[in-house]
């Protein structure tokens, strides 16, 4: 259907609209211009139970060692007891369990209703070794207690963030996190003992068998590629007897782990203040990976883009904040979104939220199998090492493609550039490490802390340095658009630009606003909600930024399902709709509890058609 409009100005009509509008003109910031992912099974679908169950299990599988390292490196070298250890190796798979169907469900603010996968935070190890070392278990249990509630102040204002955490940093963060692991997955490739060519053959073998079956094999096959690599790879490396088998016969069927619960330290001495602020700094870190892991989730589990619900994002974040308070009560380390979920959905196309609640039940089940445990923890370390390096491969392209999402200017690019060098440089000990390795406990020898601490300063930086920006605020209904016409009318003439240009502004705020408005408030009262209008010129052309109260629906997504499913929505919004396609170079929407944020990119060289 070809649709021509008008745009009207206060009473009078103004510029004819003559040419039908196509998506092609129209840039989507957050949207895949590329359209079909490739998902097989989205969020809110639900696959055959024993095909949810068969990836619940792999997830599992292939994610409990990396889940059972942490700890176990941290108690370790803090040189707690092996009855502690057996303590906060079972709690800690417990807790990732439950925050793993928490993530999955999404109960009101709580969780996201994708498959995310949460696990110990590879971002605490320092501080926490730091911690039990200096003040002993109870001291982690209090540390970890009081950062809990970074990550849920954070979910509960993300909107106020949302200049800071952007794109940029959440793909930065995620391309670092690579970077941040090869280290001690690598060094999983040696082993001690076996013949030369052991561990090499199986981990290529490995290797060779999971990226063959998912770069040619469709349908179930592609969906087992990951965990028949695996197998195949430890009947390789038990031939050389790399298959660790004499830790499975030692392990009991079921069992539970002593009681060794460390309470809390709340002597608050100078050991607790001289910890604290490196505990709130790797908290903010460990965030922005849980919002990196959120939205790369959301970007490749749809088969068609969307822009990525902000609503689930904090919901996300909530849940990091309750899994990190239950860990700190029950004395293990923090959690936080675990990037494989986002691996193997890319990799198997399945998307499914019931998988990651069958991954959550076989946790918590694990947590009381030792056999089952013992099982995992046998296969062979190049194995492992070789299935993870795939795994990181996918993940490092999907920070990628969340770094261009907004797209890549120079700004972008030198924060990108910048923050990724000093996250290798620092990860490596290149970077003054006589200086930085007793710096808040060790927080920037990890390459992902300093990387994303740089990127979110030099955000912060690019932020305070813009130009002065116009605001006004008021009543959010149709009484408003008198004032803004004024607004950016004054707006457009200290800029310089011509009446067409302030005729246009003023017609992309009114559809803007008329896109926000839900349709029952336009026919019933309700109660006022608040307006905020900045202005603001970047690069020669004007930005508005419209903030209000949530709306229900997302404008990116309207926008870009228009000639798809049009006759359930009002004709004169689906002309509101395509009025501002036409008139805007960009429109991104934020959608947050109680805020909607959108931004709207007007060219001012742009000249509507006779």
């Amino acid at each position: 259907m070809e649709i021509r409009g008008l745009l009207v100005y206060g009473n009078s009509i103004k510029i004819p609209l003559i040419q039908p509008f196509t998506l092609h003109n129209f840039t989507m910031n957050t949207n895949n211009p590329s359209g079909d992912t490739g998902i097989r099974y989205q969020p809110d679908e639900r696959p055959p139970a024993t095909l949810a169950l068969g990836l619940g299990l792999q997830l599992a599988v292939l994610s409990i060692a990396a889940i059972i390292l942490v700890p176990t490196v941290v108690m370790r070298a803090a040189g707690t007891t092996e009855a502690y250890l057996s303590w906060a190796v079972s709690a800690t798979v417990v807790v990732g369990g439950v925050a793993t169907i928490l993530q999955s469900i999404r109960i009101g603010r709580i969780g996201m209703g994708y498959l995310l996968i949460m696990g110990p935070s590879g971002a605490f190890i320092a501080v926490c070794i730091t911690a039990i070392t200096e003040g002993g278990p109870a001291m982690l249990a209090t540390l970890v207690v009081i950062s809990s509630f970074v990550p849920l102040v954070l979910s509960h204002r993300l909107s106020l963030f949302q200049r800071l955490l952007t794109p940029t940093v959440a793909g930065t963060v995620i391309m670092l996190i690579p970077i941040t692991i090869m280290p001690p997955i690598f060094n999983l490739l040696s082993a001690p003992g076996a013949p030369a060519f052991a561990a090499p053959l199986s981990a290529l073998a490995t290797i060779i068998i999971i990226s063959g079956i998912a770069l040619k094999a469709t349908g179930v096959l592609r969906l087992w590629a990951p965990v028949i690599g695996v197998v195949v790879g430890s009947i390789i490396g038990g031939f050389f007897g790399l298959y660790d088998t004499d830790r499975i016969a030692r392990a009991s069927w079921v069992g539970l782990p002593p009681n060794e619960w460390p309470g809390f330290d709340l002597d608050f001495g100078p050991t607790f203040w001289a910890l604290l602020p490196a505990f709130l700094l790797v908290a903010i870190i460990s965030t922005i990976r849980t919002i990196s892991s959120s939205v790369a989730i959301q970007r490749i589990s749809w088969r068609q883009s969307r822009a990525v619900d902000f609503q689930a994002v904090g919901g996300a974040i909530t849940v990091d904040g309750i899994s990190n308070f239950i860990s700190g009560l029950v004395g293990t380390i923090p959690n936080t979104a675990n990037t494989l979920g986002v691996s193997m959905a890319e990799l198997t196309g399945v998307g499914a939220r019931n998988v990651g609640i069958a991954t959550g039940a076989v946790f918590i089940a694990m947590a009381f199998l030792p056999k089952v445990l013992a099982l995992i923890l046998a296969i062979p370390g190049p194995v492992i090492a070789a299935y993870f390096a795939i795994m990181l491969a996918t993940l490092f392209v999907v920070g990628i493609k969340i770094v261009f999402q907004d797209g890549i200017d120079y700004r972008n690019g030198m924060i990108v550039g910048i923050a990724f060098l000093v996250g290798v440089g620092f990860q490596s000990g290149l970077i003054f490490p006589e200086y930085i390795s007793e710096f808040a406990g060790g927080f920037l020898r990890n390459g992902m802390n300093a990387g994303g601490f740089t990127a979110i300063l030099m955000t912060l930086f690019v932020e305070l340095t813009e130009p002065r920006r116009s605001r006004i605020e008021m009543t959010f209904d149709f009484s408003a658009l008198p004032k803004i016409r004024d607004f950016l009318g004054a707006f457009a003439s200290r800029n310089g630009w011509d009446t067409a240009m302030a005729n246009r502004l003023d017609a992309v705020a009114e559809e803007t606003l008329l896109t926000l408005i839900p349709q029952d408030e336009i026919e019933e009262e309700h109660d006022p909600r608040h307006l905020r209008l900045t202005a603001y010129r970047e690069e020669g052309d004007a930005v508005l930024e419209v903030v209000v109260s949530s709306g229900e629906e997302n404008i990116q997504d309207r926008i870009a399902l228009l000639g798809e499913q049009t006759n359930e929505a009002p004709i004169e919004r689906e002309v509101s709709l395509r009025l501002l396609r036409h008139l805007a170079s960009s429109v991104r929407h934020q959608q947050y509890h109680e805020t909607d944020i959108v931004t709207v990119r007007v060219k001012a060289h742009h000249q509507a058609p006779p």
